[in-house]
Order: structure tokens, then sequence, then C-alpha cells
């Protein structure tokens, strides 16, 4: 799969901002602060390995914007991580939180390393010195890390833990999508993939879909990609293809989710951190007619919902022409191109925006946040129940201002952020309230 780490992603990243303005009421100050991040740390990461040598890694972390309450957002580790990238993910975190009226900013942060090539104890170190580096930069009230790419709970306690040991006591609230034992939540492992689920059963009750004649490729098939898949195929949907880093699988029938979740996830014990299997190695989860095909294969598939799943920038100009699938649901953050964006909507493709159909993870990493601040735990239920309200609520506003102002659906997204945010900046007083006689 190509990656973002690309010169112009968080240019990119901040054109969104140009075309929602049109459908928003946006004070000219908000569009100022949200032009860069409100602050930015770039640190070294010393690692002593195995065989006794000294690693060093570079780390970053970027709170963005804290209009509406503290930064929120992952840490991920892989190579292609940039300063560029994570100021992206940052500003769309920002934009996400405000969209689905989570009281959070937006935050990111990331790794360059391969964390497949290092040890558990190598990974342990790592995230314990990453944490020891960004101690100062990160809190329960100032800016709350989770998981992302190539992190998992795992890291998550080990983070937490080593933040904890710094302050000398307990602190649970700084870091969410923990294991349940460390003050995880209930639902926060599926909330990713459950979120664009609840989104696209608001589509069904739109359209009037019947799953069982819904063919759905799901491209990246870890976790956000594995939960959405198993959801859909346990309410009859036919997904006909998924993917992971190694390529994929195509199924005309149906691929059995149930059977290739079990198999890709075969390897992990107990201690595993990583899966070491792929979908293309899972000989008994699809029915006869099966192929091999690539990542940029699957995009291209004749479907009616294509689900990116992945890594960033994986629909561009290149590619945007030759998708068949009449709904995309970007479980993925920033898979589509602006210039990819143009195509998609010239040819009436309807796009759920990562900034709505990812938010699931966010919204329960806050529940996650809320129940360590109070030391009250919800049910598995409740929590479902809970996201469920909100990612319905959010959709209908986002898709209620696209047909009244007759746009996409992602410039409806970022026009019901900038409308929230700049509710909050107004609040506090602008250039009109200040040069008021």
């Amino acid at each position: 799969m190509s990656t973002s780490s690309t010169p112009n992603v968080f240019t990119a990243a901040l054109s969104r901002l140009d075309k929602a303005r049109r459908f928003a009421t946006p004070d000219g100050e908000l569009i100022e602060r949200l032009q860069q991040p409100l602050a930015t740390l770039q640190v070294a990461v010393p690692v002593r390995m195995d065989d006794g040598s000294l690693r060093i890694f570079q780390g970053y972390r970027v709170r963005y914007n804290d209009t509406l309450g503290p930064t929120k957002g992952g840490l991920r580790y892989h190579p292609a991580v940039d300063l560029n990238e994570v100021q992206a993910l940052a500003f769309w975190m920002t934009c996400k939180c405000a969209a689905v009226g989570v009281p959070f900013g937006g935050g990111k942060g990331g790794v360059v390393v391969n964390p497949k090539e290092l040890s558990r104890l190598e990974l342990e170190r790592l995230s314990r010195r990453f944490i020891q580096q960004i101690a100062g930069f990160i809190g329960p009230d100032t800016d709350i890390p989770a998981p992302d790419v190539y992190t998992n709970p795992t890291i998550m306690g080990w983070m937490m833990d080593e933040y904890s040991r710094l302050q000398g006591r307990k602190v649970p609230a700084v870091i969410t999508g923990k294991p349940i034992p460390l003050g995880g939540s209930l639902g926060r492992e599926d909330a990713t993939g459950r979120g664009a689920y609840y989104c696209i059963k608001e589509f069904e009750r739109i359209h009037g879909w019947h799953p069982a004649d819904i063919r759905i490729a799901v491209q990246g098939f870890g976790n956000a990609g594995q939960h959405v898949a198993r959801l859909l195929h346990a309410d009859g949907y036919r997904v006909v293809a998924i993917s992971d880093s190694h390529g994929g699988v195509f199924c005309p029938d149906g691929v059995e989710v149930p059977e290739a979740i079990r198999q890709k996830n075969a390897t992990r014990g107990l201690a595993d951190v990583y899966c070491a299997e792929s979908v293309r190695n899972c000989e008994h989860c699809t029915r006869v007619g099966t192929k091999a095909i690539s990542n940029a294969d699957l995009l291209e598939l004749d479907v009616d919902i294509l689900i990116p799943a992945a890594m960033e920038n994986q629909i561009t100009a290149a590619n945007a022409a030759r998708i068949k699938a009449r709904t995309i649901v970007e479980v993925a953050n920033g898979p589509t191109s602006p210039e990819a964006d143009e195509v998609l909507h010239g040819h009436g493709i309807q796009v759920v925006p990562d900034i709505l159909a990812n938010a699931g993870g966010v919204t329960v990493s806050y529940f996650e946040w809320l129940q360590n601040r109070a030391g009250l735990y919800w049910t598995e239920a409740e929590v479902h129940e809970r996201l469920r309200q909100i990612m319905v609520t959010a959709f209908q506003g986002i898709h209620g201002r696209m047909r009244e102002h007759q746009c996409d659906m992602r410039t409806a997204a970022y026009a019901h952020a900038l409308d929230r945010l700049n509710a909050a900046v107004e609040a506090q007083g602008t250039y009109s309230y200040f040069n008021h006689h």
C-alpha cells in the first residue's frame, strides 16, 4: 500500500477548509487559527536493543487545536511517519471531534519505526522511552494519546504505566485504548469499525437497501477493517473482497469473514503484539472461485460499497476514474486525495468522509476518558448505545446539510465542524466583538 508521506499532505488536508467555508459561517479568526498547529514536539528516542546496540528513533507529537477541549489523537508506529503527516492527522482529528460533537481538540503523534522488526522487549522499551520524552507535553487535561497504526492496547498500557510512574500516581485518563484491566473501556476495541457500521446502517435506512444485495470490499484488515466487516457480514451483507499489507482475496460469493478473522489472528497469543498471518494465507476462509488480488485491484472492483481501512492517499487522481463503487466509507484517515474527491463527486459516487465514518474510535476514547475520571465503568451495551446515538445524530446532521447545500458529504462534514468550532471561538470574542463601538 502506498502511504501519505508526501510533501503536500498537510497542505492537501488544509485545502478541505476552502470548500467547506462556503457552506458555514466561520469567522476569519477561526480560519487563521486552523492554518497551523498550536504546538509541535519533535524528539529523539534512544533505545537499547536486545543485542546491546543503541538505536535512536525519531518521534513526534502535535497538539493542533484545543478550542473545544484537551487535544486527543493516536500514536502510530510506522516507517513513513513524518511531521507533515502527523500535522495533517492532527488537523483531521480537530475537525473529526468537532463534526461529531466530542469535546476534544485534535492531536496526533508517531515514531518512525517498523515495529514488526522489534522484539517485544524492544517494543516496550521504545514505548516507555517515547513517553519519557513527551511526558511534559501530554496529560489528561492537556493532550490524550490513543492507539493508531501498529499500536494497540498492550502498547497503550505500557505508556500509561510509564506516565504514571513519572507522576508518582496512577493516571489512567492520560491514555485511552488501554487493556480493560488497566482502565480500558468495554466496546473500545471495535469502536472505529462499529462507528462506520452505524453510518452504513443509516444509508441502509435512507436507501432501503437489502443487505444480501450489497457487495462490499474492505481494503485493510486490521482492527477497524475486521470489525466493520464482521458486523456487516453478520447483518447479511456480502463482503466479497478483503486485503492487508501483503495483498488480498476476491470471492464473488462472499468471503467467510469470521473464518478470515480467525485465521488472520491465529498466530497471536496472549503476549503477541502483531499478527503474522495475511488474509492471503486464509486457505479455508473463502468459497470456490476465490482469486488473489492486489490492494490496487481491490479499490477498483465493481462493488456497491468500498471501505478503505488501511493508510492515507489510496484513492488519488491516478485511479479515481476507475473506482466503480457507488459508496465509499472512509474508515482510514485521509484515504482520498482532494483531486480524487472532485472526480468521485463528478461520477456520482457518495463518500462518507473519514472525519465522520471513523469517528467511533475517538468517541469511545472519550467515553474511556470519562470513565477513568469518574471511576465508574459502563457495560458494553451502554457503550454501544451511547456510540450509536452520537454517530447517528452526527450522520443525520451532516447528511441533512449535504442535501440542503447540494454539496458532497465531506464538504458538509467540514462545514458542520467549522460551525461548531466557530461558536466556541466567538464565545471568547473576536475582532467584531473587541472592535465594537
